[in-house]
C-alpha cells in the first residue's frame, strides 16, 4: 500500500434546495441518499464492495499500522512493504502522511483508495483553515475520515488518524465502512494481530514520546516476524502540538 500523496483533488460540489426540493424528496423515497451530501457518484453497497475488493488478487494490499497516544502527543508507526498477491511489490513505501498541521493518517489498504482518501482530506483541512481561519478539531477530522470512507469512495482502507489539538492528544481507530473510535492505542492491517498483544503488554498512560516509538516499533516488529505482509522497515511519525515528523527506519532495532 503506498500513499505518495501530491497530487490535487476535485473539489467536491454539494447540492442546494431548490424550488422542486419536495419533489426531489419524493424521488428519494426508499432511498437512504443525503440531497446534501458532497456528489461522490453512484457507488454499490459498502459492504459487497468491500468483499469484491478483498477477493482481488491484483490489489496492492496488506500492512501492520499502530497508533498509541502519550501526554506529549501521539505516535503512528507502519511497516514499508505493499504486496501485490502473493508477490512484495515494493520495500521501500510511506504509509503514513500528514493531513493536518497537526495531524496524520495511516493507511492499511487499497493504494489508489489511500491516495484518494489522504489527498481529499488534506484539500478539506487547508479549506477548512481558509474558511474559518483556524485549524480543524481532531473530532471533526475523524468525523469527516468516517463520512468519506461511508460514502463508499475509498474501499477498501483501514486508517488511524492520530494528532493534537486544543482538547490534547487523540488517537481514532476508523474501520473501512467508517466506524469511528477514540482509543489510547489501537492497530490496523494484516499483521495487526501480532501487533496488538505488544501494546496490550507494554503500553501504559504515562509513557513518554520517546517510550512510546519504543513500544510502536516492538509492536511492528512482532508482525514483521510472523505476517507475510509486512516488512521492510518502519516509518514513524511522531505529532505534538509543533507539527508531524516523518521518519523512516531499515532497521527496526535502531528504535529498541
Amino acid at each position: 500500500m503506498v500513499a505518495f500523496i501530491r497530487s490535487p483533488t476535485q473539489s467536491l460540489t454539494m447540492r442546494t434546495p431548490t424550488s422542486g426540493f419536495a419533489d426531489e424528496l419524493g424521488q428519494l423515497d426508499g432511498d437512504d441518499s443525503n440531497v446534501f451530501g458532497p456528489e461522490l457518484g453512484e457507488f454499490s453497497d459498502n459492504e459487497q464492495a468491500a468483499e469484491s475488493a478483498a477477493d482481488d488478487a491484483g490489489m496492492k494490499t496488506g500492512t501492520t499500522t499502530v497508533g498509541l497516544k502519550t501526554d506529549e502527543g501521539v505516535v503512528l508507526a507502519t511497516d514499508m512493504r505493499a504486496s501485490l498477491g502473493n508477490m512484495v511489490s515494493s520495500k521501500d513505501v510511506q504509509k503514513v502522511e500528514e493531513i493536518h498541521p497537526t495531524g496524520a493518517l495511516t493507511i492499511a489498504g487499497s493504494v489508489s483508495a489511500a491516495q484518494n482518501l489522504i489527498s481529499s482530506l488534506q484539500a478539506e483541512v487547508r479549506l477548512y483553515e481558509a474558511r474559518r481561519g483556524e485549524d480543524m478539531s481532531m473530532q471533526a477530522l475523524s468525523t469527516l475520515t468516517g463520512n468519506f470512507l461511508r460514502s463508499g469512495a475509498f474501499l477498501i482502507v483501514s486508517p488511524i488518524l492520530g494528532g493534537v489539538d486544543d482538547e490534547g492528544s487523540h488517537i481514532y481507530s476508523i474501520d473501512a465502512l467508517g466506524g469511528t473510535t477514540e482509543e489510547e492505542y489501537t492497530v490496523t492491517g494484516s499483521g495487526s494481530q501480532f501487533a496488538l498483544g505488544v501494546l496490550e503488554q507494554h503500553y501504559e498512560d504515562d509513557l513518554s514520546l520517546e517510550e512510546a516509538e519504543s513500544v510502536a516499533a516492538r509492536a511492528i516488529k512482532s508482525a514483521v516476524e510472523r505476517d507475510l505482509a509486512s516488512g521492510n522497515g518502519i516509518n514513524v511519525a511522531v505529532v505534538t502540538e509543533d507539527g508531524v515528523d516523518v521518519d523512516k527506519y531499515k532497521d527496526i532495532d535502531q528504535l529498541l
